[in-house]
């Protein structure tokens, strides 16, 4: 592989660990509420927060608010990357099937099976009858089907759908599009000010109409109202990247991005900070102006893509070899990513009932659920059926995404 390969292979990785993370601290957040969500309550806000734990830390509630903001564009232009490059391997017909095989197939299957597991002890915590069956009746009287994180992957499913609908019906203007965006990958600099005012003009008017909160639920699909089109356009950006060559332009080892990690760690740090201040103006105020709205719309631009930027410049920079830790986890990531809420929750719940200090529990619901979540996704990798699902990055698939599609 490639060094910039290799260290996108790292990243993948990385942002997998933090979104155990963040979903293992969700129990221990300093502004959560004195008590748990009622399971029967609208709006269901244990959608957010399945586990309210009376330890607590509000340092969690940092590193959560940070993540909330860059992580998930930043899994969107990691999916982009070898778009089209597959696209003009395999044409829409055999992209799509092979992408509904590794994305919709273990959508339908952790949705439809493992949510309900992932939810029984959200349900506990309320509940006068703790039964199977009293849980059962009440999960199917909920007027949709919670999916947890896996919202994600229908999300990604269907931007694929866009892509190879336009790489089908429209290959030409698709090809013109992601080629100019890859092109402008390769002027840094204008390409950082053309995402921030793409992401501006998708993000901001959402926001303003839904807010910046407000999540849409029908069935087992969701989505936050103010980001489809904010996170579409990251998945272009890295579609363009992508299609240019992962080790040219934006994403070159020894390029613009990679020397300026530190800048980028500066910007994302300094934009968080404004965005705080933001937010904290808002919920100061019953019915915010719109002045103090839009505002807070528009400081969620740059901090979003200052902190996309700066995980993408430090692993560059600095996460480019193999690594000892990384590496055991290669294989496993997706599937990790797929069934450790379940885990997350259970020890989130079984350490309810210990007086001990909000971080060492955080500490032992993460540590707990990567080694099961690793070890779980081992055992189903021997399985053939389901060692077969899941998207890979090949040696192969890099070298072809790193001269380009061409």
């Amino acid at each position: 592989m490639s060094t910039a390969l290799l260290a996108l292979n790292n990243l993948r990785i990385a942002v997998v660990i933090i979104v155990v993370a963040v979903h293992a601290v969700m129990a221990y957040l300093g502004s959560s509420p004195a008590s748990s969500f009622a399971f029967d309550d609208p709006p269901y806000r244990w959608r957010s927060i399945p586990i309210v734990d009376p330890e607590r830390w509000f340092g969690f509630d940092l590193f959560c608010g940070f993540q909330d903001i860059y992580l998930i564009s930043l899994l969107f232009f990691l999916s982009g990357l070898f778009l089209w490059p597959s696209l003009a391997r395999r044409g829409s017909r055999l992209f799509l099937r092979e992408r509904v095989l590794r994305i919709g197939v273990p959508f339908a299957l952790t949705v439809g099976l493992l949510m309900p597991v992932a939810y029984y002890p959200v349900y506990l915590v309320t509940a006068a009858d703790p039964g199977l069956a009293a849980f059962w009746r009440h999960w199917l009287a909920l007027p949709f089907w919670p999916s947890g994180p896996p919202w994600f992957l229908w999300v990604l499913l269907a931007f694929d759908l866009v892509a190879a609908g336009l790489y089908g019906f429209a290959h030409l203007s698709g090809d013109v599009l992601v080629r100019s965006i890859g092109r402008l990958g390769a002027r840094p600099a204008s390409f950082v000010i053309a995402l921030t005012l793409a992401s501006a003009i998708a993000y901001v008017p959402p926001a303003l109409v839904f807010g910046p909160w407000d999540w849409f639920q029908f069935g087992p699909f969701s989505f936050q109202f103010c980001r489809p089109l904010h996170y579409f356009v990251y998945f272009l950006a890295g579609a363009g990247v992508g299609a240019h060559g992962i080790d040219r332009g934006l994403l070159a080892p020894d390029g613009w991005l990679a020397k300026r990690w530190a800048a980028t760690g500066i910007a994302a740090l300094v934009s968080f900070m404004l965005w705080l201040v933001t937010v904290g103006l808002a919920m100061t105020q019953d019915g915010p102006p719109g002045a103090v709205q839009l505002l807070q719309a528009l400081s969620f631009v740059p901090c979003c893509a200052a902190g996309v930027l700066f995980m993408l410049a430090l692993f560059l920079r600095f996460a480019h070899r193999h690594s000892p830790v990384l590496d055991p986890l290669r294989d496993k990531t997706y599937g990790i990513y797929l069934i450790h809420y379940a885990f997350s929750n259970w020890l989130q719940f079984a350490l309810l009932g210990f007086s001990i200090p909000a971080t060492a529990k955080a500490i032992t619901v993460f540590a707990g659920t990567l080694s099961l979540s690793f070890l779980s996704v081992a055992v189903l990798r021997r399985i053939p059926l389901t060692g077969r699902i899941g998207p890979r990055i090949s040696p192969s698939a890099g070298r072809r995404a790193s001269r380009g599609s061409a």
